[in-house]
């Protein structure tokens, strides 16, 4: 099983950031969170292994 990484990863975090606030304008709260959501479930399906999804979890209660 893969370890997690939770140091900073991304090549471009500014870019990224920018990027989802993009994602973001013009939507509702309720649109907003439905984005949210979808995001995430397309990143644990890329991701993939259960037992990386449930430590990622654990880590971000943290």
């Amino acid at each position: 099983m893969a370890e997690i990484v939770t140091k900073p990863n991304l090549e471009t975090p500014d870019g990224f950031y920018a990027d989802l606030l993009t994602a973001h304008e013009g939507l509702t709260k309720a649109e907003s969170d439905a984005f949210n959501a979808r995001l995430i479930l397309l990143m644990a399906n890329q991701i993939g292994e259960r037992q990386v999804l449930e430590k990622l979890l654990e880590a971000a209660r943290r």
